[in-house]
């Protein structure tokens, strides 16, 4: 049996960045494609049957594909400057998980897949779980096509690029219909078991939250000539706009707002910016709540760059509601792990997405870091390799 580590271990070189530390994985990046090449090895490796479906999802099987399946999974791709355990330690725990399935001679009497789903992060097209929504028809394939990244390329030409034929993304009734209930496996990315002092959890819940962008639109000009009286300054103005965000956000309770991604044009330092575009991630348990959070915030946007002479517009680029895991599902997950405590969750994820159309749940493994999208997030090599005995208790209850 192949210990979660060693699997690990094996990728801590592909994607990292020298300057943050962490990792940047984006989607059909060359490091995301050969952390794919690297699933699909160590998926035949151990006898596996691999397919790429029409919306690139990557499907590994033990038994025949049919209706019923028990799937488990995560994805591969990172925010910038991620860490090494978001996504990758539930596909590594998959893995493992089917050598500690094996070692206790189970044969599945039903089919058991390891899906990993691509831009489950969004980094690269700014649409959170990109995969599970095209899957589920939670996303429209026009609109996913003519989706850009920061250069510019399509995302109709980078499926291409990485092997997946854009014409064809979109709903898959068939592929959906063949699980019978997905488990996803992942990091915590909060201080819930560091409190509760135990290894393993079960997701209760997922905040719902959505990603909005901002664009400010002002005059640009010379840095030396222009009056400070004359200038219709957008930067200025989104300067502004970014610390009322997180006023707005902190006077609501349990409210999150957060702008991480903050670009002025054309980015001189001698040049007054003509435009600055900014994305701000929020989130609340309520629906209700965070969409009028978001409604101030626009009205305040639009209220500050017209102090300044400059406009503003918010656009949403994404949306998904508060998450309720199947409460029987959950209750199974946690007696199968010796009554596993349950906890909600801020972070958004491909099982959420699945929720709506299939029987979902998640395990959480402890983070002693507390910390997650940053280098230092954390799992300690005992609880990473017991992961996928816990995750093999839990698959092996299902396929019974």
């Amino acid at each position: 049996m192949t210990p979660v580590t060693s699997l690990l271990d094996a990728i801590s070189g592909i994607g990292r960045e020298p300057r943050s530390g962490g990792y940047a994985r984006p989607v059909f990046s060359t490091a995301e494609r050969d952390l794919r090449a690297w699933f699909v090895a160590e998926a035949e490796g151990r006898g596996l049957d691999v397919e790429v479906d029409r919306n690139g999802i990557l499907w590994a099987w033990w038994g025949m594909p049919g209706p019923g399946a028990v799937v488990t999974g995560s994805h591969l791709d990172s925010v910038p400057g991620g860490g090494a355990f978001d996504g990758p330690l539930g596909i590594a725990a998959a893995l493992a998980a089917v050598d500690v399935l094996r070692s206790r001679g189970v044969t599945p009497a039903k089919p058991l897949a390891i899906a990993v789903f691509p831009e489950e992060e969004g980094s690269r097209f700014g649409v959170a779980c990109l995969g599970s929504r095209l899957l589920t028809g939670a996303l429209s394939p026009d609109a996913a096509r003519r989706l850009t990244d920061r250069d510019g390329d399509t995302l109709a030409d980078v499926f291409a690029a990485g092997g997946v034929d854009p014409a064809g993304i979109g709903p898959d009734p068939e592929t959906l219909a063949r699980i019978g209930v997905f488990v996803e496996l992942h990091v915590e990315q909060g201080r819930g078991l560091i409190d509760l002092d135990r290894p393993f959890a079960v997701a209760e819940s997922i905040l719902g939250h959505g990603r909005f962008k901002v664009s400010v639109r002002g005059e640009g000009n010379h840095a030396g000539t222009t009056l400070m009286a004359d200038r219709r300054d957008p930067l200025v103005a989104a300067a502004g706009m970014v610390g009322r965000i997180a006023e707005m956000a902190g006077a609501v309770d349990d409210a999150r707002a957060t702008v991480g991604r903050f670009e002025p044009v054309p980015g001189g330092t001698n040049v007054i910016a003509s435009s600055v575009d900014f994305w701000i991630d929020a989130r609340h348990p309520d629906d209700a709540v965070t969409r009028r959070l978001v409604a101030d915030i626009d009205r305040m946007c639009v209220e500050l760059a017209a102090a300044r002479g400059c406009e503003a517009v918010l656009v949403e680029e994404s949306w998904s509601p508060t998450v309720g895991f199947d409460p029987s599902l959950a209750r199974r997950l946690g007696a199968a792990l010796g009554d596993a405590p349950h906890l909600r969750t801020g972070a958004g994820h491909d099982a959420g997405i699945l929720s709506g159309v299939v029987p979902t749940g998640m395990l959480f493994v402890r983070n002693p870091s507390g910390i997650s999208h940053s280098p230092e997030e954390h799992v300690v090599d005992a609880d990473a390799d017991a992961s996928a005995a816990a995750l093999a208790d839990v698959l092996q209850d299902l396929l019974s």
